[in-house]
Order: C-alpha cells, then structure tokens, then sequence
C-alpha cells in the first residue's frame, strides 16, 4: 500500500520510533514566518490525550464513514501539526501519510510514538514528495487558510487524490453565519490579532494566556450555564460557545492559535463550495456542524 516517495528527501533524521525524511520548503506558496510560528506553537502544545482527541474528532469527522475511510485506505495528512488528527484515524485507516513543513513534525513523532501504521515526512504543499493520483483520501485540517493562495493549494493537495477518491478541508468560515453585532465583534478581535501576532513568541503566548483566562472562559462558563438551564439556542449565539465541552488546554492552544498568527484567511460556505469544485472535486458535503467549515468532496 505504501508509495515510494516522487523524489529523494534532503535528509533522513532517525527517531527513537521511525525515520523521518526532510524534504525542501522553499516554494511561492508557503509563508515561512507562519510555519515557523506554527512549528514553535506546536512543540510547545502536544500534549494531547486521547479523550481529548476522540472528542474534538467527532465534530471535525462527523461526515466521514467506513466508506471512505477503512482499513484499505491509504490516507495523506497535509499539515499534519502534532499528529493528533493522524493518531484519530489511524486506527481506521490502512496506512497515513502525514506531512508537515514545520518542526511540528516531532511533536507528531513524539504523540504518534505507538502508532505504527504512519510515516512522517518535513515537507510543503508545493513540495508534496508523492506522485499524483496516489491516495484513496486526503485531509488538511485548519491549514490551508494560513495559506498566501488558498485556491493553489487546494488544486495542489486534490492533485495527489486517486479519481473517485475523497479530499476533507476545514477553513475558517468568515461568519457568513452571523449577524451584524457578531461581526462588528470580530472586526475588534481581528485588529488585536493583528497587533499581538507580530509581538516576540514569548511574549505573545504569555498574552495569549492571558486572553484565554480573561476573554474566553467567562464567555465558555456563561455558554455552560445556559446550556445547564436548557436554553441552547441561546448559549449558541454565545461568542466561543464551541468551547464549552473543551479543556483549558485547548482554550489556551486555541488562543494561541486565533492570535497569534499573522496570516489568516476566510471564507464563506459558497466560496468554499466554489473552491473545491474549481479543485476538481465533486458530491461536495459541507457539514452543518461546528466547526465552520468543514467539507468533504470526491475527485471527479
């Protein structure tokens, strides 16, 4: 089931559990600031257990099925980041491909320890080391809209899927959802972000924290409380409602992960509908679930 890579890696790290390969970064669609800031992110959040993992994965993976992906499936993750996504559908798929740019990719190795089913690789989107047509079902979660060109590298990750088979992406949604007060709100939040994602690393997450404590969770406790009064309709419209299930440890990643990156891009379900088609894919599912937005199309 598993390929030979296209072409050979610039060099090979041996682990304690597997070979890594090191493939080229350099490209015209890849911002190397934010791949280092994600790679910096991710060492220092990896720490993922289990739980945690399976809880998040049933809203991200609420529309997949053993029909697209089982245990003859050869699986790429692009932009894998700690592996947590991998480690998820690993003991679903055959065999996974997960790929990063970033030195997120040991934090992956260090989570995917005790999976044996994974191959690691350092690698871009423009420097994707399969040949075309290669995989039954390709994801990229949270990846592609910390892009410069997300409709390039939609088109370049489709490339590697088999005809017939499957393309799973989430982006972030750009709150064609909401109303006009939850915008203005986010206009705000977008300027600080802005601001705090150009600041030293250090210092950054140690603000990034301090937002987690003071923005988040008391919008996260009053989403619970209304949810404990059955008024769920209510604690919905409740900025960061999503929230209200998960553990501090995401609050303060997710934190991290909203302020701290310096670029950002969004889009409505329409726009992601339209990119996936102009991608080559088709029978496009966009799920109706949080997080938005989340898709799955089938390579024509």
């Amino acid at each position: 089931m598993v390929c030979s890579y296209a072409r050979e890696p610039e060099k090979i790290i041996q682990s304690k559990t597997r070979i890594i390969s090191i493939f080229n970064i350099d490209g015209k669609n890849i911002d190397k600031k934010v791949v280092s800031d994600f790679g910096n992110e991710w060492l220092k959040f990896n720490n993922f257990s289990d739980k945690s993992i399976k809880s998040a994965a049933e809203e991200y993976f609420d529309i997949l099925d053993e029909t697209i992906v089982n245990k003859s499936t050869y699986v790429l993750d692009i932009g894998c980041g700690t592996g947590r996504w991998t480690k998820y559908l690993a003991s679903k798929a055959g065999f996974i491909e997960a790929i990063d740019p970033s030195n997120a990719i040991f934090a992956a190795d260090k989570l995917l320890s005790n999976v044996e089913n994974v191959r690691l690789s350092k690698a871009s989107i423009d420097t994707l080391p399969f040949p075309d047509q290669t995989f039954d079902f390709a994801m990229s979660v949270g990846v592609l809209h910390h892009i410069p060109n997300t409709q390039q590298a939609l088109i370049d990750c489709v490339k590697k899927v088999k005809k017939g088979g499957y393309f799973y992406v989430y982006l972030y949604y750009n709150l064609d959802r909401r109303r006009f007060l939850f915008k203005t709100l986010f206009l705000f939040v977008d300027f600080v972000r802005n601001i705090i994602s150009r600041l030293p690393s250090k210092f950054k997450r140690f603000i990034c924290d301090i937002i987690a404590v003071i923005v988040y969770l008391p919008l996260i406790w009053l989403a619970r409380f209304l949810n404990f009064l059955h008024l769920k309709k209510l604690a919905h419209k409740i900025p960061l409602s999503a929230y209200k299930n998960k553990s501090f440890f995401i609050i303060r990643n997710d934190a991290l992960d909203r302020f701290g990156t310096r670029l950002e891009q969004r889009f409505s379900k329409v726009e992601i509908e339209e990119m996936m088609k102009n991608s080559g894919l088709t029978d496009i599912c966009v799920s109706t679930g949080v997080p938005y937005y989340h898709a799955i199309g089938r390579k024509v």
